[in-house]
């Protein structure tokens, strides 16, 4: 099984070439982010015409996850237990802001994750982003204490760099969120709960990345940041054979801002 992650910054406006590619890399589950439309509003025909089915769960212009799938989908789940809200009002849920999305594909249990940006250090969208992740952390980790031999994938943009070598300066990110010690911390901690980071033995750094920002020529000076990742359990990080970021696909008009990423499942 071929499965790839991509922050596709718009369906609506990408649809044609994220179909494109699925068709050319011969994916068989696409855990999408940023789709950034409404549940009505998502162009679910041109997968349909490929063999996907999709579950999406979005409500504006803004977040938006899907799972694109011709291996199945199952068990659907819209936010993840003691999934926190940016909303201070108790009685709205999690899933309003569209950043988890779970299901179950060809046996492996898949989540789309848009972890929150966090704005800036200060922000409380920063503080926010840490509870985020620490509740992710607890609920992963609950996962595997159920059942050790679960294979779980949790992909997606983590808005995120773990280490140095994941950012083309450390001094251009001094001051910026991404890089503090604290999300680091909170990024380990989920790789402590269990989940490895499968892409990276197959794509070492420095200077490997999944994201450039469309302004002052970053993606041509290699100016980016590595914020995508696939993390998975140990039963489907031993299934793993190969795994990729698709720089080429960051190429060319009209390209999202972010590279898929991809890993191969041995059956």
């Amino acid at each position: 099984m071929r499965l790839a992650t991509w922050n596709v910054n718009s369906i609506r406006a990408r649809v044609d070439r994220v179909t494109d590619w699925l068709e050319r890399a011969d994916v068989d589950v696409l855990a999408m982010q940023e789709t950034k439309c409404s549940d009505e509003q998502f162009p679910t025909m041109p997968f349909a015409a490929l063999g996907y089915d999709v579950v999406h769960c979005g409500f504006n212009q803004w977040n938006g996850v899907a799972i694109a799938s011709r291996v199945g989908i199952d068990d659907v789940a819209v936010g993840f237990d003691g999934q926190p809200t940016w909303s201070s009002d108790d009685a709205v849920e999690a899933a309003a802001e569209a950043r988890a999305l779970g299901a179950t594909c060809g046996g492996v249990r898949v989540w789309s994750l848009y972890v929150p940006n966090g704005r800036t250090v200060d922000s409380p969208h920063y503080a926010y982003k840490l509870e985020w992740l620490a509740a992710l952390r607890d609920t992963a980790g609950r996962w595997l204490a159920d059942d050790p031999a679960a294979p779980i994938a949790m992909v997606g943009d983590w808005n995120i760099a773990p280490t140095d070598d994941d950012v083309w300066s450390v001094e251009a990110y001094q001051d910026s969120t991404h890089v503090t010690p604290p999300e680091r911390d909170a990024f380990a901690a989920v790789v402590d709960a269990g989940y490895a980071d499968v892409v990276r033995p197959f794509a070492p750094g420095p200077g490997v990345f999944t994201y450039w920002d469309y302004t002052r020529l970053a993606f041509q000076k290699r100016r980016g940041m590595r914020i995508d990742f696939i993390l998975g359990s140990p039963a489907f990080t031993d299934r793993v054979t190969h795994a990729e970021i698709v720089r080429e696909e960051r190429k060319g008009k009209g390209a999202s801002d972010h590279a898929p990423v991809l890993a191969d499942l041995a059956d």
